[in-house]
């Protein structure tokens, strides 16, 4: 159900005199704020595949075209580690959890598995974990 479908239930229902005229216009406001967002949400897309593409050392190209529908494999340990990190953070003030976020990304990154997921990418293969 989306935002146009919402105005429309909700100008629906002041048109029976159910609902306000703010009503209509909140649904209206809140559609159009979102529709305001879609091209700054595109534009983050094409700016993290360029990204990708870079850290992959592919040509900038659609990579999200590429994907198919089947999910996308997750390694144990990097679940495990961002789970951790995740509750551990919650305690920390702003400076620590970035700190500790950094050491969490970085310890993720030399992670065996993530060489792994990286390289069965690029092979089109599914990935075979270590859990290392």
């Amino acid at each position: 159900m989306g935002l146009g479908f919402l105005l429309e239930i909700a100008d629906d229902r002041f048109t029976k005199g159910t609902a306000s005229e703010l009503d209509v216009t909140q649904a209206a406001a809140n559609l159009a704020q979102t529709e305001a967002l879609i091209p700054q949400l595109r534009a983050g897309l094409r700016q993290a595949n360029n990204a990708l593409s870079v850290l992959l050392g592919l040509p900038p190209s659609d990579l999200v075209s590429q994907f198919d529908a089947a999910p996308i494999p997750r390694a144990p340990l990097t679940v495990a580690i961002g789970k951790e990190a995740f509750y551990r953070q919650a305690e920390m003030d702003l400076s620590q959890a970035y700190d500790y976020a950094s050491e969490v990304m970085t310890r993720n990154m030399l992670a065996r598995d993530a060489e792994e997921g990286i390289d069965a990418f690029l092979a089109k293969r599914q990935p075979q974990w270590t859990g290392t």
